[in-house]
């Protein structure tokens, strides 16, 4: 189990992504509007570890650009009922300015309305949904999170959901270790068989039972997000070689991390992949996913 808070790093970071790797899309990026990037940022000084980079959505876009990501896909979550329509047309606005982005809409489970906010967001061009049970406290098989498995389905659109139990914070509002588990999950994954779900930081913590769900369900993507980086403290890290690498997507958490932008980037270079698999894991796989041309010019690069 992770104890937070945890300190910042200070750790050297690179100029640009280095020139020998395939394209890389950053399928793990959070974007807010700036009120709440403050509110974010309070919560995550006080009970996880300090933002390294307090940029707001134009800035923090431009940084990864201009330091060579080609894409980035942006996730918001909403914390309470009511939030999720304003959000969602904030992503709206922000992925018509910006091609270099692919946004996920966000709802509350079990809100009023909820299939009717995350049609609209579809329909604004969302390409998915993000949703966070450590942060909404919602049960797998809850009657809200069918509406949004069902939605989902319909429209062929991925589900990303933080299901694992870590990091851990006594901060949240229920227990993460009693509402995340990796059976939950794959009673989902067998409830709703074209149902695409994505499960970010490769399951943190239940790394092997996400690994051989992996190997089971067709319909399972897992993110890379802060577990390569070497800076959570957490027991027996994955080894990705032995994975499906067809099923594995790069994502960095920025910039809500505690240490140099490139860190993850640099370690999984650092794995000596074969260099169809590094090219899968670092644009391919996100790009087929969220639908992303990765070969357009980007805005601001």
């Amino acid at each position: 189990m992770v104890n937070l808070p945890l300190p910042g790093l200070d750790d050297p970071e690179g100029d640009r992504v280095p020139d020998h790797l395939p394209p890389v899309v950053d399928a793990h990026v959070h974007i807010f509007p700036d009120f709440f990037f403050e509110a974010v940022w309070g919560w995550f000084d006080q009970y996880a570890w300090p933002v390294r980079y307090r940029l707001y959505t134009e800035k923090l876009i431009a940084f990864l650009l201009q330091r060579g990501i080609r894409h980035i896909v942006a996730l918001q979550y909403a914390h309470k009922p009511g939030m999720a329509t304003e959000l969602n047309r904030y992503m709206t606005d922000l992925v018509r300015k910006n091609s270099a982005v692919t946004g996920l809409a966000t709802v509350f489970p079990g809100e009023s309305g909820a299939h009717h906010i995350l049609k609209a967001a579809f329909k604004g061009g969302h390409k998915g949904v993000k949703l966070h049970s450590h942060v909404q406290c919602f049960e797998m098989d809850s009657p809200g999170m069918h509406e949004v498995y069902r939605v989902c389905c319909d429209h062929a659109l991925p589900l990303l959901i933080h299901a694992g139990r870590e990091p851990k914070s006594p901060a949240y509002p229920c227990d993460p270790y009693k509402i995340c588990h990796w059976t939950h999950v794959e009673r989902v994954l067998l409830t709703y068989p074209d149902l695409k779900l994505v499960v970010p930081h490769l399951g943190a913590d239940e790394f092997e039972a996400y690994h051989r769900l992996l190997d089971r369900f067709d319909n399972l993507w897992l993110d890379t997000t802060m577990v390569l980086a070497d800076y959570l403290p957490i027991a027996n890290p994955p080894d990705i070689s032995r994975m499906r690498l067809d099923r594995l997507m790069f994502g960095t958490d920025f910039p809500n991390i505690p240490y140099a932008w490139d860190r993850e980037l640099q370690r999984l270079d650092a794995l000596a992949l074969d260099e169809n698999a590094l090219r899968q894991v670092l644009s391919e796989n996100a790009a087929a996913l969220y639908q992303i041309d990765i070969n357009a010019t980007t805005d601001q690069a």
